[in-house]
């Protein structure tokens, strides 16, 4: 995917950083840890009957000029030529997501992350994933805990799999499981699409948004918020109305709701 030189420049506005000189392991730190603090994830679109478009212009006016977030076809895709440009080399991967997922629940691949060459290894990136969102660089080794900016991660072997695992109070829990095979852009485009709008993708039925500026995670489902800190406690909220809602997503995650008298109506409408 090849964006415009203007919709790099904006790119790095969006996030708050200058382009790096050099792509090493700092420059990408640095550019995940900006990019995750300062574009929300959010799926307002599909929630509003609208399928998400991928094509760069789309991405570059919604989430780089327009105030707004996406899910994490629209943040990786956008992370990848971003990394590019600067002369990472970068291989986009398929996921199955096991967040909330049964044991051995056999999930499809809708998820996207992204497998960087440093010269230390490859490494794992991946700056869409909602509230428990990695906002570091994992190397691609098993059974290695892995500080983050945010709670440790790591990543274990499954036969032929990975499985990126988060630890929350003590407790691994798994997000997502992949292979190393590369994925084209083309091939998101089925999975973004049935994201969007399928009557079973919960971001069709719900509301999801999120944001983790440094030491928090700030994360609103429905009616439920919640505001995690970084080794400590969790204030949890429940929201009383459709007003109420557009205020957090406006004001403490920093969406730019497109149309908030139809966001409300729909929320009237019923989440789940």
């Amino acid at each position: 995917m090849i964006f415009a030189p203007e919709a790099l420049a904006a790119y790095w506005r969006r996030i708050g950083i200058a382009a790096p000189s050099e792509p090493d392991r700092a420059a990408l730190a640095a550019i995940v840890a900006a990019h995750t603090a300062r574009i929300p994830f959010e799926g307002l679109d599909p929630l509003m009957g609208r399928a998400v478009d991928l094509a760069p212009d789309a991405l570059a006016a919604k989430l780089l000029t327009g105030g707004r977030g996406g899910f994490c076809f629209e943040h990786n895709l956008i992370l990848k030529s971003a990394l590019e440009a600067v002369g990472f080399i970068v291989t986009g991967l398929a996921a199955r997501v096991l967040w909330y997922a049964p044991p051995g629940t056999v999930t499809p691949r809708t998820h996207m992350a992204l497998l960087v060459d440093l010269p230390g290894g490859p490494a794992i990136v991946d700056a869409g994933f909602g509230g428990n969102v990695l906002t570091g660089v994992l190397d691609l080794v098993a059974d290695i805990e892995q500080k983050t900016p945010h709670e440790p991660f790591r990543l274990i072997r499954d036969g032929d799999y990975w499985v990126q695992q988060v630890s929350i109070a003590g407790e691994w829990l798994p997000t997502y499981r992949f292979t190393l095979e590369p994925q084209a852009e083309i091939d998101y485009q089925l999975p973004s699409w049935y994201m969007s709008t399928s009557p079973k993708s919960h971001f069709v039925f719900g509301l999801t948004c999120s944001i983790t500026p440094p030491g928090r995670r700030l994360a609103l489902r429905n009616f439920d918020y919640s505001i995690h800190h970084s080794g400590g406690a969790t204030e949890r909220r429940r929201l009383g109305s459709a007003a109420e809602i557009c205020d957090v997503i406006e004001r403490e995650i920093g969406i730019a709701i497109p149309d908030r008298s139809a966001l409300c109506r729909r929320i009237d409408e019923g989440l789940s």
